[in-house]
């Protein structure tokens, strides 16, 4: 298997957006799903290309929950915590997904297979409790149902 290059990648995601600085979140989004998340060298390579303060490109990095700093697993899975989902147990499948997957909230597995977080609110509140892997929603989820969920995917 070839070895991801972060500066290279960065290099031809500049030149697509044309080094411009009013672009950093797209160009940081590009890196992101190229790589899989924002490695160190990744965004020094970043200001150093568009020519700005590396902490212009770290604070950027940070703020937006969507950018990761870490490498996340292939399946990311968010529990929603409103407070709708919260009323209905969301907790009690947050800690079921936990015990399964051997981790906590914010953390990702050895495997790179799942990465499990928590969001405050979906949307969705009339199918609480929310678990989303991916794209894919999952309404009215129990702790029992967990297993069969993480299951699905690979």
């Amino acid at each position: 298997m070839a070895e991801i290059k972060p500066k290279e990648i960065v290099k031809q995601v500049l030149k697509k957006h044309q080094k411009d600085k009013a672009l950093l979140v797209d160009i940081l989004q590009d890196i992101q799903a190229e790589i899989g998340y924002l490695p160190k060298d990744a965004l020094q390579a970043t200001a150093k290309g568009l020519e700005v303060p590396a902490s212009r490109v770290y604070s950027v990095a940070t703020f937006f929950k969507a950018f990761s700093l870490t490498p996340r697993g292939r399946n990311l899975i968010n529990v929603c915590m409103g407070t709708a989902c919260h009323v209905r147990g969301s907790d009690k499948v947050l800690a079921q997904i936990e015990q399964e997957l051997n981790i906590k909230a914010g953390q990702t597995t050895s495997d790179l297979k799942f990465t499990l977080e928590t969001v405050n609110c979906v949307g969705s509140c009339a199918l609480g409790p929310m678990v989303i892997v991916g794209e894919d929603y999952h309404g009215e989820m129990t702790p029992e149902a967990v297993s069969a969920v993480l299951g699905n995917y690979k």
